[in-house]
């Protein structure tokens, strides 16, 4: 079967350009996900953070490089690998950049990503 757009990774940018772009019938549209659906009831409580941040089943368990400045330790990188993405395995948190941040980069000269453009 031939496909206009192949996305891979149902995360939450994923899923949201999956659904934009099979809103035209004009689109044949496939979404590839490696992991499985968000049923794990861990994945719709905050607890399950706890539960779901070493879950093969869904997360990745990817760690890092040795980092020559943290004495060649490794640090573990969660990444989801479901259904939504991190977004389904990160206890339901959400953190908003910060105000100067944004700022900074409408100062170097990114024109529109001053916060009050942004957010």
């Amino acid at each position: 079967m031939d496909y206009d757009y192949i996305i891979v990774g149902a995360g939450s940018a994923g899923c949201v350009l999956a659904n934009r772009l099979s809103a035209s019938s004009a689109n044949k549209v496939l979404l590839l996900e490696a992991g499985p659906e968000d049923r794990n009831p861990w994945i719709h409580v905050p607890l399950g953070y706890g539960k779901n941040v070493s879950n093969p089943a869904v997360n990745w368990c990817l760690e890092s490089e040795p980092e020559e400045y943290l004495y060649g330790q490794k640090y573990f990188l969660p990444r989801g690998k479901v259904i939504g993405g991190s977004s389904s395995i990160n206890g339901m948190v959400y953190v908003r950049g910060q105000v100067e941040d944004f700022d900074m980069w409408a100062q170097m000269g990114c024109r529109g990503w001053s916060y009050d453009e942004v957010l």
